[in-house]
């Protein structure tokens, strides 16, 4: 298994060949979704610095559950343009 040089907060699980090909497609092709991918990369590395801290204010606290909730909305939308890809190209 490939690791990755950032340490995630949460446990991921590896994808497979089809869905990194579907993903660099959509990466390529999708506006929305290189956007969505993007956004989920600032949040998570916003998520990385504040899980760096030994204590957390009352506000990073609220906002490391935020990034959070924002973060997975992100993840299922891009889930939903890959699940109409494959619909359309099976």
């Amino acid at each position: 298994m490939l690791t990755s040089p950032i340490i995630h907060s949460t446990t991921e699980v590896p994808m497979s060949q089809d869905a990194v090909s579907l993903r660099d497609l959509l990466l390529a092709q999708s506006e929305e979704y290189r956007r969505l991918n993007e956004q989920h990369h600032e949040y998570e590395s916003r998520l990385v610095t504040l899980t760096e801290k030994a204590v957390l204010s009352d506000e990073e606290q609220v906002e490391e559950t935020t990034l959070k909730k924002k973060k997975l909305q992100l993840k299922d939308r891009m889930e939903a343009i890959a699940r109409r890809a494959r619909e359309v190209h099976p």
